[in-house]
């Protein structure tokens, strides 16, 4: 038997350090989701109240990540797919069942089974925004636990994303081995 649809979106494609993030959740439409929305339209407390709901909730859910490295020599837009595919292999591995993949975004590397990819999707269908939770939590969850002592690039505060303290944080003593080269390059010398 076929759960249904799984909705996929990611996080931390935009950051200049760690991993991207995304998460598969396939939901049961007959569980209360009105709380649940696009990540970005959340704060970080209920953001983390909602994780739980939805990973208590979920018919099945999984969450994958492709590292620094990876996003260096694939490029992010094929290092996001990898973290996608890896979040959907994890759906699969805890015995999710699903015919049907709906993408946050415009682009999607084909896995098993149709896609269908949604600008606004997380806006618009609860698995993806509840995938959008899940893989904005892990990720910021591995920020605040690889970087808890950082005092560098601010990266507690910005998880990651290129403000002008990060940046700045890059000109004076330089990059991690966390930090993504290619996105890096212009601020720095290697």
């Amino acid at each position: 038997m076929i759960d249904g649809t799984v909705g996929v979106d990611e996080a931390g494609r935009g950051c200049m350090i760690g991993r991207v993030y995304a998460a598969a959740v396939i939901w049961n439409p007959d569980i209360d989701s009105n709380e649940i929305k696009d990540s970005k339209k959340l704060s970080r407390k209920r953001q983390s109240a909602l994780r739980k709901y939805i990973e208590t909730h979920a018919v099945c859910y999984g969450v994958g990540w492709a590292s620094s490295e990876e996003i260096d020599a694939l490029n992010i837009s094929n290092a996001t797919f990898l973290a996608m595919h890896r979040a959907l292999d994890q759906v699969e591995q805890k015995g999710g069942r699903f015919d049907r993949i709906l993408v946050d975004g415009n682009r999607f590397q084909p896995y098993k089974c149709p896609h269908q990819c949604i600008v606004g999707g997380d806006n618009l269908h609860v698995n993806i925004a509840a995938a959008s939770i899940l893989a904005k939590e892990h990720h910021d969850e591995w920020i605040d636990e690889e970087f808890k002592d950082d005092e560098k690039y601010d990266l507690l505060q910005n998880k990651g994303y290129g403000t002008k303290k990060h940046i700045e944080g890059i000109r004076v003593y330089g990059t991690t081995v966390h930090h993504r080269k290619l996105f890096c390059a212009k601020y720095t010398y290697f």
